[in-house]
Formats: C-alpha cells, structure tokens, sequence
C-alpha cells in the first residue's frame, strides 16, 4: 500500500502495490482510501489532482456528514454509503463516529472507556460492520461501484479512515488474494498518520489528565479490533468469500470482475 503525501487530505493511501498470491500485486492508480475530505482542495495539492478521481464513497454517519461535509472534486461523484446507521440509530454513536467529542472531557472518557471498556466498544463496533445491515449495504455498495463497468479511480473513506475504511480495505485485499499477515500489516500501517492527525486532541487530552490508553485506543487501530471483525466472518460464514456472496450479496461474477480490475 502506497502512502500519498497530500497536504489536504489526512491518511491517504493507494492499494496498490499490496503484495498478492503468487507473485501478484494490486494495480495502483485504481483505489485509494483516506480520512475525511472536509479539506480536500487538488487546485491547491498536486498530489490529490494527480489521482483523477471519478467516485468518492463516504462510510460517514450524517452527523459526520453534517459536520465535515466533504469536498469532492470536480468531475467526480459523491456515494453516501453509511455503514454505522444502524448502530447510531439503536444506541448512542460509536466511539468510531465521535472521537473529537469522546476525547473532550477525561471525566466522562474514563466513566465510559476506563478499564477496557474502548477496546470492548471498538470490538463491538467491528463485529457490527461485518453483521448490520447498514453495514452490509455499505460494504455491498462499495464493492458494486468498484466492478462496475464504467468504474474510474475510487475513493473511500471515514472520518480518520482506520476503523470503517479498514474494515472496507481488508474485505478488498482479502478476495484480491492477499494473506492474513498482509491483510494484518496494511490494516495497521495507518497508525502513524493516525496519531500524527490527531497529536493536538491526544495532547489536550492527556493534558487535562485523560488516560493516554483510552486515547491510543480510541485514536489507533490494534490486531484485536480486525480479530473481532474476521471472527465474526468467520461464524457467520465461513470464510471471506461466502461474507461476499451471502452476507453482502455480491454476486461471485463481480468478484471476478474486481479481481480481473484490480490485480496486476
């Protein structure tokens, strides 16, 4: 996966490049995933422009939305495919669509994430985006836009662009052919720019005396969030193959058509 220094937009990443079964990698220019796009401006960062997007796909909650609406670049078209609907409507938002506000205050942090509970919540959440079906209509939006016919460069994307836009990034270069060490290795590799993005609201928060666990649990991603994910795959279908076809309804041909797209 190809790391993209854009000024614009934080976490931006090219899939291309991710090493595949037999000597195989993902074709680059193609898929891209990020963070939010409130700020995304390619008259001003070349390397944005350069990516010639057709279709930005936004796993966003409409509260996000509302708050930082993205910025879509002329010539490309907006998706809406919000995978945490269900789960924003049921209960109160996820710790994954409200970091700014969580981070806020070390009071009620500590009372609703202290002692495990943000690990606990956050292996929750992934298992919601393999099972809910706001979560499977994303996803299943997702994987349509990029097998269609006419599909350009894509890009998807949350708000930090690590828990909903991993989980989209794993489903991908799992059927693409790539193994669970890679899967494992690109799913994490987004820290870095992850915590650099957020470095202010960590350091107000630890500075006002919140936990910098619950911060780093919060703000990072860590192999058992995506463990939650896959296990749940794993007991409701079996492998990442029959999640596709079965849970998402994408049909094996399409599958084919992204494999045919995407591998080099």
């Amino acid at each position: 996966m190809i790391a993209i220094p854009a000024t614009t937009v934080a976490n931006l990443r090219d899939l291309g490049d991710t090493p595949l079964s037999g000597g195989r990698t993902v074709r680059s220019g193609l898929v891209f995933r990020a963070g939010q796009l409130d700020r995304m401006d390619p008259a001003a960062d070349p390397a944005v422009a350069a990516l010639g997007l057709r279709t930005i796909l936004d796993l966003r909650t409409d509260a996000e939305r509302g708050d930082h609406p993205d910025r879509v670049p002329a010539g490309a078209r907006l998706v809406v495919a919000d995978a945490l609907a269900d789960k924003v409507s049921s209960t109160d938002a996820p710790a994954a669509a409200q970091l700014k506000h969580i981070l806020a205050d070390p009071v009620v942090a500590e009372e609703h994430l202290g002692g495990g509970k943000a690990q606990a919540l956050f292996a929750d959440t992934y298992r919601s985006l393999v099972s809910s079906n706001s979560a499977r209509s994303a996803y299943r939006t997702l994987l349509t836009e990029l097998t269609a016919d006419d599909a350009g460069p894509l890009l998807f994307h949350c708000t930090a662009g690590k828990d909903r836009t991993g989980w989209a990034a794993t489903v991908i270069l799992t059927l693409l052919g790539a193994d669970e060490a890679t899967v494992e290795r690109e799913y994490l590799s987004v820290n870095p720019a992850v915590r650099q993005a957020f470095a202010p609201l960590i350091e107000g928060f630890t500075a006002q005396g919140g936990d910098p666990e619950i911060a780093l649990a919060i703000i990072g991603v860590v192999p058992e969030y995506l463990a939650a994910a896959l296990e749940e795959v794993a007991t409701k279908y079996g492998s990442m193959e029959k999640y596709v076809r079965e849970g998402l309804g994408v049909p094996d041909e399409a599958v084919a058509r992204l494999r045919e797209r995407l591998i080099a």
